[in-house]
């Protein structure tokens, strides 16, 4: 515990709840810590005065507060409902409902929580769980990814039961639990009948080679239907170039130029996408032999007469195709492909 916290609960009930419990309890990295206490804006107020680290409401309807920093790590101060034991039975799942005082003292778990870590069991706190936050449906299916859990059968069913309400929640909230998800994760989804809601699919799950790009399993299982959920611009661009993607027709240098063109900075996720892996070295290759600098630039195809404009960007793409296929090495020759070029239209 750290001890800027208690300073920061000093005189008041506090409990730290939720995922850190449970991850120091199963030796894991903690990197978020929630605290649940009478009074969470005046707690975090100190805590972050004490940090010297940003502060903001995170719920400014249920009134919780959340201290960042830089590294990542954040410190939520949420309001404690009722007593702590009230507080853990409103929680999803019983790995989850275990709370420790933050000024120290045994665990509080009156839900079972330690048996159910112990045994590697994920059950639900209560039949409505599901029903309280539909987002629970997914974030079941994470957990059992990433703690390598299994849900009991109570609360499989549930899941089913509830399957098609996976889509209620907001889609900020829906978009970070499936991006959390391995592609067993998405497989398990789709077992329990989450992702069809979602507009998801493992079609191109089981044929594209899986790389570690960001937001590249996203694409795979959604394709356009991931633009139904708000996915950063950076995202939108990585996704949209790989659904348009079409495989080079050939492994020659020409080819490949054409396609990075279309397809970088993420021409070989492209590829993965595609199940075009035995491309992957042409693609190394080439970007390995990328000139350092061109052969010509706008002003030197301004000074051969040309107009500013569209023209001038078709001309060195011109330029750069045929030095990438061979025929051209100098800038004479790349001047001379130019004026060539001119001449015939």
């Amino acid at each position: 515990m750290d001890e800027r916290v208690r300073t920061a609960v000093a005189g008041v009930e506090a409990y730290v709840v939720g995922g850190a419990v449970r991850d120091e309890l199963l030796g894991r990295p903690v990197v978020d810590i929630d605290v649940a206490t009478d009074d969470p804006e005046v707690a975090a107020r100190i805590f972050a005065g004490l940090v010297k680290s940003a502060l903001f409401p995170l719920s400014e309807r249920h009134g919780a507060w959340r201290v960042a920093f830089r590294d990542g790590r954040t410190f939520d101060f949420t309001p404690l409902r009722g007593s702590i034991e009230d507080d853990l039975r409103t929680r999803d799942f019983t790995i989850n409902a275990i709370a420790v005082p933050a000024a120290g003292g045994e665990r509080i778990d009156p839900l079972g929580g330690f048996a159910d870590l112990q045994a590697r069991r994920l059950r639900a706190v209560s039949p409505t769980v599901f029903e309280d936050d539909p987002l629970r449906l997914l974030r079941a299916v994470r957990l059992e990814d990433e703690l390598g859990f299994a849900l009991d059968e109570e609360t499989e069913a549930l899941v089913r039961e509830h399957a098609a309400q996976v889509g209620e929640p907001a889609g900020e909230r829906v978009l970070g639990e499936l991006d959390r998800l391995t592609p067993e994760g998405f497989r398990r989804a789709e077992e329990l009948g989450l992702l069809g809601p979602l507009g998801g699919s493992l079609d191109r799950l089981e044929q594209s080679d899986l790389v570690d790009s960001p937001g590249f399993l996203l694409v795979v299982v959604f394709g356009e239907n991931l633009f139904r959920l708000p996915v950063s611009n950076e995202l939108r661009r990585f996704a949209h170039t790989l659904l348009r993607a079409e495989r080079p027709a050939s492994d020659s240098a020409r080819e490949i130029h054409r396609f990075r063109r279309r397809t970088e900075p993420w021409a070989l996720s492209a590829l993965a996408f595609l199940g075009a892996t035995d491309l992957y070295e042409a693609v190394r290759a080439a970007r390995a032999a990328d000139p350092p600098e061109p052969l010509l630039k706008g002003e030197d195809v301004l000074a051969l007469g040309v107009e500013p404009g569209p023209e001038v960007g078709r001309l060195l793409e011109l330029v750069a195709e045929e030095r990438a296929a061979g025929t051209i090495e100098t800038r004479e020759q790349a001047r001379a492909l130019v004026q060539n070029e001119l001449s015939a239209t």
